[in-house]
């Protein structure tokens, strides 16, 4: 939206090729997937699994950039992936909404929606039919589960509501499943 891009600034002629040559050949390497698979459910794992591998060695950086950011509990990690993480992967600004608890992970919220009005990734894209079962920016889901393993939080991650399916913006459902207490390879001696 207008909104959005104003508040954001402005690209440089260098980042704006830079997104649309990861969209192109993100949507090069869709293509193939659907080529080299199957069903569609095959592809849609496969997306989620290449994003659990980015997103593992994406952490390291985000950390180390975020300046102070912590990621004590769920809550601070889901809001530090929407304001800090989907800002520096793709330029865009997300929000969480919608906590909830489940009965499964313990106490305070375990599940939040994570809503972004612009999509890079799916700039030039329009979904051929007989593909409407294709989770496109199912590599976004498995960036955040990645990411998210690897301080010890396991998550599902699943798309609700995609622009390219129609809906009027982007939502993706996390829901934490276990949160893995924080472990050191050597022994502290006081």
């Amino acid at each position: 939206t207008r909104a959005a891009r104003s508040r954001r600034p402005e690209r440089t002629w260098e980042e704006k090729v830079s997104n649309e040559l990861f969209t192109l050949t993100y949507g090069a390497m869709v293509r193939q997937l659907l080529h080299d698979f199957e069903t569609v459910e095959e592809v849609n794992a496969e997306l989620d699994a290449m994003g659990a591998r980015i997103g593992s060695r994406l952490v390291d950086d985000f950390l180390a950039n975020a300046q102070g950011v912590r990621c004590a509990d769920f809550k601070s990690a889901a809001d530090s992936v929407a304001r800090v993480g989907f800002r520096s992967l793709l330029g865009v600004t997300a929000r969480v909404g919608a906590w909830s608890e489940t009965s499964d992970a313990g106490s305070g919220p375990s599940a939040c929606s994570i809503y972004f009005e612009e999509n890079p990734i799916t700039d030039f894209v329009e979904l051929p039919r007989g593909l409407e079962e294709l989770s496109y920016c199912n590599v976004l889901c498995g960036v955040i589960r990645g990411a998210l393993e690897q301080i010890g939080m396991h998550v599902t991650v699943v798309v609700v509501k995609d622009m390219l399916k129609g809906a009027d913006g982007n939502e993706l459902r996390l829901t934490l499943k276990e949160h893995a207490a924080e472990t050191y390879p050597f022994k502290d001696d006081d």
